[in-house]
């Protein structure tokens, strides 16, 4: 039966991740989907990664080669691929065993997707213990079926990480791969260009990846300047794009600035003048832009409309610190 269902392939690359790795491809091998093949690709590692790879013997297929970086290596697991459709998978993350089948299942209803989407896990861990949850959750009946819209996915920045999209094959070949001098935002930027190709995406609920926040000190938390700029890049693109196709919806145009305001008071915190150039960007896009209630409280709203941008966020910090002071015994 395996010759009449598409084959999918699992592509791990790999850098320095003894800790993670075995998980990471024993969960691929796990797969309750049978038509499968798994790659590894090890990229320069200096660690154990390259004798955890080769245990697995003919399991899977896997090359090592110099340090080239995540995205290059991506794409040399695109070139290594045969299926039909790809799992990439980071080597600190790994899927549940029924990922696979559940998605192509879902794909039997929905043979137009070049991408399928689903939510993930977030593992992350705290003074030594392990916590959940899961992102990308659909709002209180939300029929996705009917009303998800990935360009609002996409401002919103609830698209999936990596390992919980199912990408076509023939369409990520078509939009040339990863973008391999991208450091951070890579999943966005890929996202972006393959809605901007006229690529079907759709949206499976349920989630079935873990994606680990374990260090401080992958490229994004390294350089979150850097990881900022590439986020307000893609937005600035996702918006240029929309409004000269016809495509720029209130809500998307809403979305777009509120994420816009999520970067600025992150900026703000260190770098004061580059918020508010930010916030000048938001007031020419959307007038009337006001945050959304649910990002903040009532306080700062009020803050924000009568004062501005700065004083709310120096009321905020002023909070802040007041609730954080220790209490001093008397």
């Amino acid at each position: 039966m395996n010759h009449l269902l598409p084959k999918v392939s699992i592509l791990i690359p790999c850098y320095n991740s003894e800790q993670w790795l075995a998980q990471a491809i024993e969960s691929a091998l796990n797969q309750t989907y049978q038509n499968k093949e798994v790659i590894v690709v090890d990229d320069g590692s200096s660690d154990n990664s390259l004798d955890i790879i080769k245990s697995f013997g003919d399991q899977i297929g896997w090359e090592t080669g110099l340090n080239r970086g995540g995205n290059p290596t991506r794409n040399r697991l695109l070139q290594l691929s045969s299926g039909d459709w790809l799992q990439y998978l980071d080597a600190d993350d790994y899927l549940l065993p029924d990922k696979l089948e559940k998605q192509i299942q879902f794909l039997n209803s929905h043979p137009q997707a070049d991408v399928i989407c689903s939510p993930i896990i977030l593992e992350y861990y705290e003074q030594d213990r392990i916590f959940r949850n899961t992102s990308g959750k659909s709002p209180k009946n939300f029929d996705v079926d009917v009303n998800f819209d990935p360009w609002l996915f996409l401002a919103q920045w609830r698209l999936p990480q990596t390992a919980g999209s199912l990408w076509n094959k023939k369409s990520l070949v078509e939009i040339g791969g990863w973008k391999e001098d991208l450091l951070s935002c890579q999943e966005y930027e890929l996202y972006l260009r393959a809605l901007m190709a006229g690529h079907k995406f759709e949206y499976y609920g349920e989630a079935l990846s873990v994606y680990r926040q374990w260090s401080d000190k992958t490229v994004c938390k390294k350089n979150p300047a850097g990881t900022y700029k590439n986020r307000l890049k893609i937005l600035d693109t996702l918006e240029l794009y929309l409004t000269s196709s016809g495509q720029l919806t209130d809500f998307r145009k809403n979305a777009i600035n509120q994420s816009r305001f999520d970067c600025a008071r992150i900026i703000w915190l260190f770098d004061h003048q580059w918020a508010l150039d930010i916030i000048q960007q938001i007031g020419k896009s959307h007038s009337q832009f006001v945050p959304s209630s649910h990002k903040v409280p009532y306080f700062y709203r009020l803050i924000y409309k009568s004062l501005g941008f700065n004083a709310a966020e120096i009321a905020a910090k002023f909070k802040r610190e007041l609730l954080n002071r220790p209490l001093i015994n008397t």
